[in-house]
């Protein structure tokens, strides 16, 4: 039987709960939603695999809607604003709720209102989900309008401040009688520095903006230098952020990841695992899974909160990483 599905009673737990209860390390993975027209079966296969490793939780993503522009065969152009990604509160009742594991879902500034926020997190508090990852989230490729009864959240600051009143029993519009929301709050932090950030000094300073609104923990962007997480972490405590860092981890499983993963999230790679992959890149795979061994082994024992994998639905090379250290 599948870890998580058997019919005892769960106590379901805030992320900071389980890092405050656990003796040692644990391990959480990051998942994605089916692009538009998939089945949730897909999402399902992938916990399916990440179950049996006891999960102390998932986290979902969200993404914004884009905007498309297609040609008519008149010549006319026709734009359509949607969701290429859609789902994420769905997949957290899912997982949380048939699994039985604890469950984050992603929220945005981005892309949505904050009435619209107030929506999903209701949403979310109807489907006995209490944790989120407070985001700012990627610029949209469009401009969406706002209509003048609507208000928008610009940082993941102010989205902080938004969840901890609804946590307080205060909603956007005057309610008798209102019951709290008490979310477990996550936010970002970036080893490397946010691409839009002027200094990594400047970074943290915004970083502990978010804590001191009320943030539990901080999950890192991924990185392959352990080294450069142990410097942020430093960096945070001289600043004075003091709520557990947890590191984000990915398996590197191709050759053109050189390429991709530098660009798309805006890190770097090492020399001396650049030059492993491109001597034999048929090899990668297995390079890469023998450098994220050696990466969870070192933070392990330097007795981080939790690795965090970014699963990206490729739950097998994690799988087979993290099943060495059990």
């Amino acid at each position: 039987m599948i870890a998580g599905l058997c019919s005892c009673t769960v106590i379901f737990m805030k992320v900071i709960e389980h890092i405050d209860k656990s003796r040692e390390s644990l391990f959480s993975y990051e998942i994605v939603p089916p692009a538009r027209g998939r089945s949730v079966k897909d999402i399902i296969e992938v916990v399916e695999k990440l179950a049996p490793l006891n999960p102390s939780w998932i986290d979902v993503t969200s993404h914004s809607s884009v905007a498309n522009f297609n040609e008519k065969e008149d010549g006319t152009i026709q734009r359509r604003v949607l969701k290429k990604r859609p789902g994420t509160l769905g997949i957290c009742g899912i997982i949380q709720n048939r699994f039985k594991i604890d469950t984050v879902a992603h929220i945005l500034c981005l892309g949505f209102t904050r009435e619209e926020t107030e929506d999903a997190l209701i949403e979310l508090g109807f489907l006995g989900i209490h944790n989120l990852l407070a985001l700012r989230g990627d610029s949209l490729n469009y401009q969406k309008e706002i209509r003048r009864d609507r208000t928008k959240n610009e940082y993941a600051s102010d989205l902080v401040v938004q969840v901890k009143d609804m946590g307080a029993g205060k909603f956007l519009d005057e309610l008798d009688a209102c019951e709290s929301l008490d979310f477990g709050i996550g936010v970002a932090g970036y080893p490397e520095k946010h691409l839009e950030a002027a200094s990594l000094k400047l970074d943290i300073m915004n970083l502990k903006k978010k804590v001191e609104a009320g943030a539990d923990y901080i999950v890192t962007q991924m990185f392959f230098d352990n080294a450069k997480y142990f410097e942020f972490v430093k960096s945070c405590r001289d600043a004075g952020i003091t709520v557990p860092i947890v590191p984000g981890l990915k398996i590197l499983r191709s050759a053109a990841q050189l390429k991709t993963l530098p660009k798309v999230f805006n890190i770097d790679l090492p020399d001396a695992l650049v030059e492993e992959v491109t001597a034999t890149p048929s090899h990668a795979a297995e390079i890469g899974k023998r450098w994220a061994k050696k990466q969870v082994e070192e933070l392990l024992n330097a007795k981080v909160p939790s690795a965090h994998f970014y699963v990206l639905n490729d739950a097998d090379m994690v799988s087979e990483v993290v099943r060495s250290f059990r």
